[in-house]
């Protein structure tokens, strides 16, 4: 979408139901708080059904609202993220992947956030982006005012700032400025929320907290495990379940606030995770984990908590997914949707005010696998509301057979072939959007100078997160001008060169042995798209850096 069009978007918001659709229209529209946790299973919670691990905050919350018991995501984090994000299939987005430039979202897609935003919402994230760690795919470029996140995929991984790796104290960016704080991420991030919705509390909000736990690596005071330990858990799963310990806890606090500050009975709440657990462990008896297309990696917990309008203790078995969260908010809080926005996703009001509403059938579509652009058939699912259909092969009666262990293709060639053709047509489709050419990160703007570039963004067939790991990122350089450019790198393994390459800039510097640090001081650098490239080589051999500083002067 061009930037014009998505302008023209966000500027036609308005009341698209009326109050006999949305109850509380009359009054003010419902504040919105969505919580999503980080690998964290089904099975992860007592509620269902987990014999050892206690999560009474989470229990409760879910007994205070509705159930989705059929909602699923996508196999991993950042494909789930664009979709609850933009109510469309990942691959219309440009997300098709965590990492190596593939986690990031094209800045034309139009938010939740902005779209509660242009219709007065104060909006805030607090945790996980995922989407984009620069201009001008920042949460703060696509929609929220107050932003408190970590870059990349996680905390622990080279996205990190130096010194940054630790879950408790961590570096993280406010509002794009780099940031020190005290305390367990988690706890964190609930705080800054917390203080959020309070500032907020006169006008609508849409708070996200997206925490990184309980994904890896397993980092949470012993305080948390011990109890996990004692029951002979072993250890990855027993921090795992201190982890969401962690998170049950402050969700408790998240309840408590809101009763405290009046705002429970009005605020849409929503608890859900973005794919199945990263390891085996208890999952109510589904088959596989995250980045399988399985139920174990994509079916996941969905609670929604809204006392002025939803029937407590429900539950609703209809198949609901990622994609339908923001139509869904939209349709909630009165919100229209811009015309020409195409959504792929459902509103699930009529189910919300009605457990048992009348609900046709339909069917989603799931896939994902590491490379640059997905390909037919590998890795992938078309759901129905009773049956399934994996790698264009496997099918699967789920009402039957939930665990999808009886594959019974073989009985119903007319079930695989009309899910085939779905599939098929579903693949040309989200591919035509815009194909998978990655998103550009910007150069010498005013909104991001310097930009640091890390191994999270950069591609290429050696491209990776060892430390020989060779890579370049796909930039925009926005304006001819002098750069200053500082090459952070592991410790040279002996006297060589250092080197960076954009556009018509090509730079070599001697480096010593032992040096972690080369800067240029200025380069000067013509606008245009390009493909930014930064090495050190010692004789023969060529590898990447960890860090690239770029600032226009």
């Amino acid at each position: 979408m061009h930037p014009r069009t998505r302008r023209e978007f966000l500027s036609v918001l308005g009341t698209a139901v009326s109050a006999a659709a949305f109850p509380a229209a009359a009054q003010r529209r419902p504040n919105v708080i969505l919580i999503l946790t980080d690998d964290h299973g089904y099975g992860d919670l007592s509620l269902h059904g987990n014999d050892k691990l206690k999560t009474p905050n989470l229990d409760s919350l879910a007994r205070q609202g509705v159930q989705f018991t059929q909602f699923h995501v996508s196999p991993v984090c950042s494909p789930t993220r664009s979709s609850l994000m933009t109510g469309r299939y990942n691959y219309r987005t440009g997300v098709v992947d965590t990492y190596l430039g593939r986690a990031m979202m094209y800045p034309d897609e139009v938010t939740l956030a902005e779209l509660l935003g242009g219709a007065g919402y104060r909006t805030g994230i607090f945790g996980k982006w995922h989407l984009g760690d620069n201009y001008p795919m920042r949460s703060i470029d696509q929609g929220f005012q107050e932003s408190l996140v970590h870059r990349g995929g996680g905390i622990g991984q080279p996205s990190d700032p130096p010194g940054g790796e630790s879950y408790f104290d961590p570096i993280l960016q406010h509002n794009g400025k780099q940031e020190k704080h005290k305390g367990y991420c988690t706890d964190v991030f609930m705080k800054a929320a917390l203080a959020f919705i309070e500032a907020s509390r006169s006008r609508p909000f849409f708070a996200y907290i997206a925490t990184n736990a309980p994904h890896s690596p397993l980092q949470i005071d012993e305080s948390y495990v011990a109890p996990y330990r004692a029951l002979g858990l072993d250890e990855k799963t027993a921090k795992v379940y201190g982890m969401v310990a962690n998170i049950d806890e402050n969700v408790g606090r998240l309840l408590a606030r809101l009763k405290a500050l009046g705002l429970d009975q009005d605020t849409i709440l929503i608890f859900m995770t973005d794919n199945g657990p990263a390891a085996r462990r208890y999952n109510a008896g589904m088959r596989g984990i995250k980045g399988t297309v399985y139920e174990g990696g994509i079916r996941v917990p969905c609670f929604l908590r809204w006392p002025r309008v939803v029937q407590a203790g429900g539950q609703i078995d209809r198949l609901a997914a990622h994609i339908d969260i923001l139509p869904t908010l939209l349709e909630a809080g009165g919100v229209g949707k811009p015309a020409g926005l195409r959504l792929d996703g459902a509103s699930l009001m009529p189910l919300l005010r009605n457990h048992k509403a009348d609900w046709p059938d339909r069917t989603l579509y799931f896939q994902w696998h590491r490379g640059d652009e997905p390909e037919l058939y590998r890795s992938c699912a078309a759901r129905t509301q009773r049956f399934k259909l994996v790698n264009g092969k496997e099918l699967y009666d789920l009402a039957a057979d939930p665990g999808e262990q009886n594959d019974i293709a073989a009985g119903h060639p007319d079930i695989v072939a009309r899910l085939r053709k779905g599939y098929e047509e579903w693949f040309r489709d989200v591919s035509a959007t815009r194909g998978y050419a990655p998103p550009r990160i910007h150069l010498g703007t005013k909104f991001e100078n310097p930009v640091t570039l890390t191994r999270q963004d950069w591609r290429g067939p050696k491209a990776g997160w060892e430390r020989d790991s060779l890579g370049h990122w796909e930039v925009e350089v926005t304006q001819t001008a002098s750069y200053q450019v500082t090459l952070t790198t592991y410790p040279a393994e002996a006297a060589g060169e250092a080197g960076f390459l954009l556009n018509n800039a090509v730079v070599k510097q001697p480096v010593a042995k032992g040096q972690t640090e080369c800067q240029l001081a200025s380069v000067p650098i013509d606008a245009g798209k390009g493909r930014l490239g930064a090495f050190l080589q010692f004789g023969e051999k060529t590898v990447g850096v960890r860090y690239v500083d770029v600032k226009r002067l």
